[in-house]
């Protein structure tokens, strides 16, 4: 790969993605923009063209269809100038549980986490063969809070941050690098588009702050960015109490808390 490597995002044609492809474009990235409304990515690659002076194909695609996203792991795999997978697409439900259908379920799961997986399997291998490259996965805070009630929009972001976590693991030594960023709630569409009200959220962060912040994680090469985490230190002592349950995890009998009838 010669030169600033071209730059696939998804979910590009508003809020995270388009604020992405807006910082990329300055950095002097060309890019390819993953959305389903083709007519703002349109406008989007208009402005960019003329502020930025870069190249930008317009890939419509609904993420959630087979079909399409076959198109895009396709382009993923075959186009050797694309260097960064910002894996942004993705959706929320309002209401609880037993309030959504089963269908409305599986349609979050798959754009949630299927598209990111599968994206991420186009691409991975080509980069590491490259020895280079990056995949940022956008997951959320509510991956690791169930108590915020949202249980599969937070599942599918703890698959997110799993995923990422994991790959830095496996594709780290080969020079790729993985990165899973955590937002809060952010002024975006995804809350009118989920039908939750965005006025219930108790703080909100402007999306260009938010892309700000997880490019100086980029930058950096933090394999977790969590912008809105004042303290460091609380994400440090976290990711400390687990890796000290491992070895507690290769046993030949049960704890003994569990050998004792109640």
């Amino acid at each position: 790969m010669t030169g600033k490597p071209t730059v696939l995002i998804t979910g590009a044609s508003s809020g995270i993605g388009a604020t992405y492809a807006h910082r990329f474009a300055r950095r002097g990235h060309n890019l390819v923009l993953v959305a389903r409304d083709e007519a703002r990515m349109q406008a989007l690659a208009s402005d960019l063209r003329k502020e930025a002076g870069v190249e930008i194909d317009i890939l419509p695609a609904d993420l959630t269809k087979l079909e399409d996203l076959a198109v895009a792991e396709a382009r993923l795999r075959d186009d050797h100038n694309i260097g960064v997978l910002i894996n942004n697409a993705g959706a929320a439900l309002s209401g609880g549980f037993i309030e959504r259908s089963t269908d409305e379920i599986a349609q979050l799961v798959a754009l949630n986490t299927t598209a990111v997986v599968r994206l991420a399997s186009a691409v991975a291998p080509r980069l590491a063969q490259a020895g280079e490259g990056a995949i940022v996965n956008i997951g959320s805070v509510v991956g690791l809070a169930p108590e915020f009630g949202m249980s599969v929009y937070g599942a599918t972001k703890a698959f997110v941050l799993f995923l990422s976590q994991g790959l830095n693991v496996e594709l780290g030594p080969r020079g790729v690098y993985v990165q899973a960023v955590l937002p809060s709630a952010t002024r975006t569409e995804i809350w009118e588009r989920s039908g939750a009200d965005s006025s219930a959220a108790r703080a909100m962060m402007d999306v260009g702050e938010l892309v700000d912040a997880a490019l100086v994680g980029f930058d950096r090469r933090e394999t977790v960015t969590i912008p809105p985490l004042p303290d460091a230190a609380h994400w440090d002592a976290y990711q400390a109490a687990r890796q000290a349950m491992l070895p507690g995890f290769a046993q030949v009998h049960a704890a003994e808390r569990y050998r004792t009838a109640p």
